[in-house]
């Protein structure tokens, strides 16, 4: 609602955070370690005219706790910084009020892989390292929460997603002929797209999920 406070922990160039604020009259901080990724937060705060509704912290997000408590606290797509799905909603938790909404953005199987080879297109080592979309939601219960909404991708939004990032591949690839990296970037260029086809898109999912503490 108009006039929450957010806290987004690990917000990266904070495209959530400053965009939330341009479309929903909200205020809050975005905390990260990387110090490139806070000058860009900074930067596109400003482009968006929000720079007076938010904040960016360089800082470390794992056990950052704020002061003054907020209306949502959230860490999407980065739950490593509590060690787990678990630790972090236990470190979101202290920085929102009672009743307060928790958003959490995780991976999870849509089906479980069963080969290496496949295993290692999606970027893990196992398939224990995520649930599958069922056991997620039991896992968020298991923790004394309710889940009040959640948003999942589909095959066609990760399509979206994954191709941008070609696109951004082949462009710096064409303008850095010369760079150090250029064999590398066009080598993954190269296979990139059919390990998503064979892996990633019909075996993983992602979802952003909202909880409140029962």
């Amino acid at each position: 609602p108009a006039g929450a406070r957010i806290l987004d922990l690990a917000c990266g160039s904070g495209e959530l955070l400053s965009t939330w604020a341009r479309d929903h009259d909200v205020t809050g901080v975005g905390v990260d370690i990387n110090s490139d990724f806070i000058a860009s937060a900074r930067a596109r705060a400003d482009e968006l005219g929000v720079s007076s509704a938010v904040r960016f912290v360089d800082a470390d997000a794992a056990g950052y706790v704020v002061d003054e408590l907020v209306d949502v606290a959230a860490c999407v797509g980065a739950t490593w910084i509590g060690g787990g799905v678990a630790g972090t909603l236990a470190l979101l938790s202290q920085s929102v009020k009672p009743g307060g909404i928790l958003l959490v953005g995780e991976p999870y199987w849509r089906t479980v892989p069963t080969s290496p080879k496949v295993l290692a297109g999606c970027g893990v080592q196992s398939a224990e390292d995520y649930l599958t979309l069922p056991d997620l939601l039991a896992s968020f219960g298991a923790q004394g929460y309710d889940v009040v909404e959640m948003v999942c991708a589909t095959e066609e939004s990760w399509d979206r997603y994954q191709a941008a990032q070609w696109l951004n591949m082949r462009r710096w690839a064409d303008t850095n002929p010369g760079h150090e990296l250029h064999d590398e970037v066009r080598r993954l260029l190269t296979i990139e797209p059919q390990t998503y086809a064979a892996s990633t898109r019909s075996h993983f999912g992602w979802g952003v999920f909202a909880l409140i503490a029962r």
